[in-house]
């Protein structure tokens, strides 16, 4: 299907159904609730009969995009489900989104795990908020925008492109900005609410500056630990906000951050300003962009061997420039 197609196939499955349940990944970002509440702010705005439900677990640092629905099983029978800025299945957050009548996937991650009987995947978009502000545009006539949908798509934004740095943001990209801010919000409110963290988290930041290891070619990397972690008291704070840190530094050309789970395997946050590194995420159970990774990393042996492939890759990307 061509893109028109495919955004008239989702609104089509949209009026079919008077239940729509709309779920995001795991550990959610601005993007991830800011596309799903920013979705669902549109919809119940466009059809206000309908029944609109954010589901997901509820982090309370994120209390100012909004708040997730609890909702019983039964809310899926004859629903139809839409999963935003989620790659993969298993990242999906709540397990019961196979259970609707219909699967819509709008994502903006490469689509190596193809699931829903629609699919809108657009990697080249900064964002799954910027995806859902041209599905309102093209169907202004049928779709109402509020102030608080634009403004929850526009903290999207923000959030994936760290506050517009990232290769990602394209022209479009900053046309969409700022179509959303002539709605009415304040753009400046959600750049410094993005930008500012608690003492805890400044007290890691140091921590990573301070421990990051740089190699040679570039390659950077530091290993957070439960033990390490522990003593900054970070309560239900996220280590995301420390990931683009490293990029800060002028020696650094990629990086890993390894961040140990409840299950003593590390989640591995993969980085890079210029060498594609979803090759190696993908090598070790993960994916995502060329410049902007995850993947799982199992013991320290593994640990090893992604420092490894992240420096022979930040090698030849060394060496290519040299060339």
């Amino acid at each position: 299907m061509t893109l028109r197609e495919t955004q008239s196939a989702i609104l089509d499955l949209i009026k079919q159904h008077d239940t729509i349940i709309i779920h995001r990944h795991q550990r959610p970002d601005p993007d991830a609730i800011g596309s799903q509440m920013g979705l669902a702010g549109i919809l119940k705005a466009s059809f206000p009969t309908k029944k609109i439900y954010c589901v997901g677990k509820q982090y309370p640092g994120f209390n100012w995009l909004g708040t997730t629905d609890v909702i019983e099983d039964d809310v899926y029978d004859h629903a139809l489900v839409i999963v935003v800025d989620t790659a993969n299945q298993p990242r999906v957050d709540d397990f019961r989104y196979t259970k609707g009548d219909k699967l819509v996937k709008i994502d903006h991650h490469p689509n190596d795990d193809a699931f829903g009987d629609v699919q809108w995947v657009t990697p080249a978009a900064s964002s799954t908020s910027e995806l859902v502000f041209d599905f309102y545009k093209a169907f202004e006539n049928d779709l109402t925008c509020t102030d608080d949908a634009a403004r929850l798509l526009y903290a999207g934004i923000v959030g994936d492109t760290g506050r517009f740095m990232y290769p990602a943001t394209s022209p479009h990209t900053m046309r969409v900005a700022g179509d959303l801010m002539t709605f009415n919000f304040s753009a400046s409110d959600i750049n410094q609410q993005e930008d500012a963290i608690s003492l805890p988290l400044a007290r890691l930041s140091a921590y990573v500056y301070q421990s990051l290891t740089i190699l040679p070619s570039g390659a950077a990397y530091i290993k957070l630990s439960d033990e390490v972690v522990k003593p900054f008291n970070l309560g239900d704070e996220s280590t995301s906000a420390v990931v683009p840190l490293p990029g800060r530094l002028n020696e650094v050309v990629a990086w890993a951050i390894f961040v140990e789970s409840k299950d003593h395997t590390f989640r591995i946050r993969l980085r890079s300003k210029g060498p594609s590194i979803n090759d190696l995420a993908k090598n070790h159970g993960g994916g995502g962009h060329a410049l902007a990774s995850g993947a799982v990393a199992h013991d320290d042996d593994e640990i090893k061997q992604v420092i490894k492939e992240l420096d022979e890759i930040t090698t030849a990307y060394k060496g290519e420039k040299h060339e």
